[in-house]
């Protein structure tokens, strides 16, 4: 059984995104977790933080505390119909964004981590790639990231369809079990999908590939899928492509009508490789595990 009990929300100060927010008070309302909802304060924010009425603070801990308060000012006014009936807890820490958020997870013992890949005004530099790749790297808790292609227009947020990427690593048991405990949660349904190596792996060229070298691919990759899901317990649709890791996934995903796709986080492997471009692709959120 899945447990989510804190989940850990890094906004921004300027315009937090609202897509992870609606996600991420949808899902603690369904797991009923508390939101930690992090504000993390830089040198950037000194400079760039305009305080109302003009007010000149006269040391750092006087312009934490006035940062604080109009965060968490901002925060009531824009994120209160969002996080209506939600345990919530907010803390305010200045330092490195991606360093706060990984230790902030620890200390908080949150089992998610929901954060967008667009940012806003002066952070926005600090949401895209950088921190969210290191947060990625460093976390050791799921992290759920926002669609990061042009955003729709908000709906009600649900999870019908997951697509789970599977590079058959040993690591790849721990993805479809997190993915299988997910889709059982929200009686969603699952497809598995591995992405073959194409021929941009071995550079331009002309090349004539044998089809039963292809055929060999798919039929191997079909095997170990059946063989993960049988150890797993569980009965999946199953989607096997072949090139950009990437590009075929999030084609994967508008396939199978995805709404969430679930990724690992191994050592080694086509999707470590992928790293950020998966998320990058992506039109739908991104749970990393």
């Amino acid at each position: 059984m899945l447990e989510i009990g804190r989940i850990l929300l890094p906004v921004d100060f300027q315009n937090s995104s609202k897509h992870v927010v609606h996600q991420a008070a949808a899902l603690a309302r369904h797991f009923h977790s508390e939101i930690v909802i992090l504000h993390v304060v830089t040198p950037l924010s000194y400079s760039a933080a305009v305080l109302e009425g003009g007010y000149v603070p006269a040391n750092l801990g006087d312009l934490l505390k006035e940062l604080l308060r109009q965060a968490q000012k901002q925060s009531d006014r824009s994120l209160e119909p969002e996080l209506e009936g939600i345990p919530v807890k907010r803390v305010l820490i200045e330092g490195d964004p991606a360093l706060t958020i990984v230790q902030t997870a620890q200390v908080e013992k949150a089992d998610l981590i929901t954060m967008p890949t667009h940012g806003y005004g002066p952070f926005r530099r600090f949401l895209l790639g950088s921190v969210t790749a290191k947060v990625l790297h460093d976390s050791d808790c799921p992290v759920w990231t926002g669609a990061h292609l042009e955003e729709r227009p908000i709906r009600e947020f649900s999870i019908r369809n997951i697509l789970c990427a599977v590079d058959l690593s040993p690591h790849s048991h721990k993805t479809v079990q997190w993915a299988a405990q997910l889709a059982a949660e929200f009686g969603a349904r699952l497809t598995l999908a591995h992405i073959t190596a194409g021929m941009e792996a071995y550079g331009p060229g002309p090349y004539q590939v044998d089809p039963s070298w292809t055929e060999a691919l798919t039929s191997s990759a079909n095997r170990q899928l059946a063989s993960i899901q049988q150890e797993v317990g569980i009965k999946a649709d199953v989607f096997i492509g072949s090139g950009d890791v990437p590009k075929t996934l999030s084609h994967a995903a508008m396939q199978s009508n995805a709404d969430v796709l679930v990724v690992g986080r191994p050592s080694g492997g086509r999707l470590r490789a992928a790293g950020y471009g998966i998320i990058r692709e992506s039109y739908i959120p991104v749970l990393s595990v």
